[in-house]
């Protein structure tokens, strides 16, 4: 069985959103990015979600991508910033994302290119913007806020 056809994400076999309880999950930034990219090809892993360990370093990548979402290809980014998390815990497609106290979208999905170094968690925004744009700092917190729907 190939993994395709033995992952319930990619066969179909599990859709729609992941709405179950999850903690809230905060990292603080180690490094602050600024560039963009038009043809980025992120491919998006079929998971809608990832566990997290304390002390992990992702980096993290915004997208204006309005379809973006766990097996699409995502090419439009700006760079945002490599961070640190303070706990561990669940990610999952939809989490708000926070910097500073600011709502700058949502997780749109997860690229595995640079496994097992760092993964890249993709944000789903209105507006690209880079992590200067943002007016990032090394040290500022980025927090991931469950979001839960009815039905």
């Amino acid at each position: 069985m190939d993994a395709k056809t033995s992952d319930p994400y990619a066969s179909g076999r599990v859709q729609g959103r992941r709405d179950w309880p999850h903690s809230e999950l905060e990292a603080r930034f180690v490094a602050v990015l600024k560039s963009t990219r038009e043809d980025r090809g992120l491919e998006l892993i079929h998971p809608a979600t990832r566990a997290i360990r304390k002390n992990e370093i992702h980096e993290f990548i915004l997208t204006d991508e309005g379809e973006a979402a766990p097996g699409k290809t995502v090419n439009r980014i700006a760079y945002v910033a490599f961070a640190e998390f303070t706990k561990g815990g669940m990610l999952v497609e939809g989490d708000k994302v926070v910097v500073n106290g600011q709502t700058i979208g949502e997780i749109a999905g997860f690229d595995e290119t640079h496994m097992p170094n760092h993964q890249n968690i993709v944000i789903r925004a209105q507006e690209r913007k880079t992590g200067l744009d943002l007016g990032a700092k090394v040290g500022d917190p980025i927090s991931f806020v469950p979001v839960f729907t009815k039905g």
